[in-house]
């Protein structure tokens, strides 16, 4: 009995030598990095992504963001047209703001106030601009993945990007590669 109980205990420890070598396997392929899903095009949503992101950068975290669906608002150029859309593309460019100076908010947006609201109180509290933040991103190393099956579905095409050093257009397998690397992934 007793020796069947001895041979149990070193199997158990035995088990548990084996799980924690996994676990540390495991571990040891997460990068520092954070990976960011921003599917949101309102202003807040996109504010929280970019301080969390230039904070981690700060702290040298390398930063990944994959910006799809309504969050392309805020990377399209106000400044640039592009020719040869159709009907439909012209129609979502038409009604979707162009550009982060345009985004509203995703509570209290009173009829644009909001906006002009948050903007006075970040500026007046010295807190930086948007347009700030995606600058001092770019000079962080911070990359952006460009959702390519969501600019063609909403018809945006890539010259009417911003300009960013360190951008690049792929598809979700692109950042599902990435947030597996990473120690923190976020969604907004």
């Amino acid at each position: 009995m007793e020796n069947d109980l001895n041979a149990r205990l070193l199997e158990l420890q035995s088990q548990i030598e084996m799980l924690k070598e996994k676990v540390e396997t495991l571990e040891s392929r997460k990068k520092d990095q954070l990976s960011i899903a921003i599917v949101s095009g309102d202003l807040d949503k996109i504010l929280a992504a970019m301080i969390i992101s230039v904070a981690a950068a700060a702290m040298d975290t390398s930063v990944k963001l994959f910006f799809s669906f309504w969050a392309l608002s805020a990377l399209r150029d106000k400044k640039k047209k592009v020719e040869g859309k159709d009907f439909i593309s012209k129609m979502f460019g038409f009604m979707l703001p162009r550009g982060k100076n345009r985004l509203k908010l995703s509570k209290m947006n009173m009829c644009g106030m909001g906006p002009l609201m948050i903007r006075y109180l970040m500026k007046k509290q010295n807190v930086l601009s948007l347009e700030q933040m995606f600058r001092e991103a770019g000079e962080l190393g911070i990359e952006i993945t460009v959702c390519e099956m969501s600019m063609n579905l909403m018809g945006f095409k890539p010259g009417e990007i911003i300009d960013y050093p360190n951008l690049r257009f792929a598809g979700a397998a692109t950042f599902v590669a990435d947030a597996g690397e990473s120690s923190i992934q976020l969604f907004i």
